[in-house]
């Protein structure tokens, strides 16, 4: 066996044993060529490797770290099938990655950490964001993007700011974002609604809406939509770029489960958009941990002075902004991202597999989607849709109910329950869909 294989065995195995535990630092590059006796190079070749399998990883200027493992901060759970909740799973929280991350980010921005900061989000973040984003076919510069207190935020903002365009009413799709459709109703904001099926959006009604609905802007989720789980199709997406500059209508795109799914190629509206017509909402607190309420918007020359007259000051956390700007930079970010979307499809996979399983007879109709976080259970007309939540719920299985995913005063609703598998136990996964499959047929014979 070569020195730097018998080196990456013996650290590996220390690994197992417990004698690295999670978020402890490894010794340096020089004390551990010390301690095997070898050269610099042979222990960096073996960090290196160490990185690559994702068991420890580098902070510059620090050093090297024992990654944390889900199971080292398991959650207890009561034995429940959760098809609700839309957080992350909290068993997946990189806690003490982003822990290193904090204590690096005071050490490195100290200076800039105790002041009031830039409105605009901390500069390093900011540029950072820039190259991150292109990762997503979104290019903008850094005087481009504003980091905000998450994406509900940067919703509320542009809601209440005027447009150039002098227009009013907002069009959301229905269904849509619940926590957003109450706020503008809460509001009294002007809100329209434009039917959006898992089939996608009827691009001629959207045109006549674009061109005589006096519509300020267009709120739409390109992918991984909440509640349906489905993405927009390319030509939608390109034509909803090219309505937007014909009618002088803003597109609000939030794409706030862009790292949540494994579609390769999307290209989002704002790839598209030739006019300077679309504001592109990210979120961070969907793939590390709601508590971060970070987020960033894109926005057009047009809109920047506005937003942040509106916005005012930097409300977003300094600290956690420059923890998240490490994150990003020393490829955590990354390699969670990769886990977390992993493991969703592992569990989107299952949930395909058991409606294929117990729904032979086609009594609900699914989004059919492949990647992301939802889908939609379409039910029977016939089904009581509270009784059937509540039969369910005395099974220990949870589902949302649709109803709340359209504006008050929306009439053409489809009935449907959102199932979200964030939080739900893979082994469990089944149990949940044989439940509901089997209360849907339950219901139906209630009816009859």
């Amino acid at each position: 066996m070569k020195k730097a294989d018998s080196i990456l065995s013996d650290m590996e195995l220390k690994l197992r044993n417990g004698l690295y535990v999670p978020g402890q630092k490894l010794p340096s590059v020089r004390s551990a060529a010390e301690l095997y006796g070898c050269s610099i190079s042979t222990i960096i070749r073996a960090y290196a490797e160490l990185e690559k399998r994702h068991a420890i990883y580098s902070i510059p200027q620090s050093g090297y770290y024992v990654v944390g493992k889900p199971e080292d901060s398991r959650h207890e759970e009561d034995e429940g099938v959760d098809f609700t909740s839309a957080s992350p799973d909290v068993n997946l929280f990189p806690y003490l990655d982003f822990q290193h991350c904090l204590n690096k980010a005071i050490d490195t921005y100290k200076y800039q950490l105790f002041t009031y900061g830039d409105p605009q989000g901390l500069r390093t973040l900011r540029q950072t964001l820039v190259s991150h984003l292109a990762g997503d076919q979104v290019f903008a510069k850094a005087e481009q993007i504003i980091v905000t207190s998450g994406a509900q935020q940067a919703l509320e903002i542009v809601s209440r700011m005027p447009f150039p365009n002098g227009k009013s009413v907002i069009l959301v799709e229905q269904p849509s974002y619940d926590i957003y459709l109450r706020y503008l109703e809460a509001e009294g904001i002007p809100v329209r609604g434009i039917a959006r099926t898992a089939k996608g959006i009827d691009l001629r009604e959207l045109e006549e809406r674009f061109r005589s609905g006096g519509i300020k802007f267009f709120y739409t989720m390109s992918r991984y939509h909440n509640p349906l789980g489905t993405s927009l199709s390319k030509e939608e997406r390109t034509t909803i770029a090219r309505l937007a500059g014909k009618y002088d209508v803003y597109v609000v795109e939030d794409d706030y489960m862009a790292d949540l799914g494994e579609e390769r190629g999307f290209e989002p509206i704002y790839a598209y958009d030739r006019s300077s017509h679309v504001v592109y909402l990210k979120s961070f607190s969907k793939i590390i941990f709601p508590g971060l309420r970070l987020g960033a918007a894109v926005l057009p020359g047009g809109l920047m002075q506005t937003f942040q007259g509106f916005k005012r000051s930097n409300d977003a956390s300094l600290l956690s902004q420059a923890a998240l700007d490490v994150y990003i930079k020393n490829g955590m970010y990354e390699r969670h991202k990769y886990k977390i979307y992993s493991q969703y499809a592992e569990r989107i996979r299952a949930l395909t597999d058991a409606v294929q399983r117990y729904n032979g007879e086609g009594l609900i109709e699914t989004s059919g989607v492949e990647s992301g976080v939802y889908m939609q259970f379409k039910l029977p007309q016939t089904v009581n849709l509270e009784r059937l939540i509540k039969r369910l719920a005395k099974r220990n299985v949870n589902v949302v109910s649709g109803k709340g995913f359209y504006l008050s005063d929306y009439l053409d609703r489809e009935k449907f329950i959102r199932i979200s598998i964030s939080r739900a136990r893979p082994e469990l996964i089944d149990d949940g869909v044989k439940a509901i499959i089997e209360e849907v047929k339950r219901g139906m014979k209630v009816q009859a």
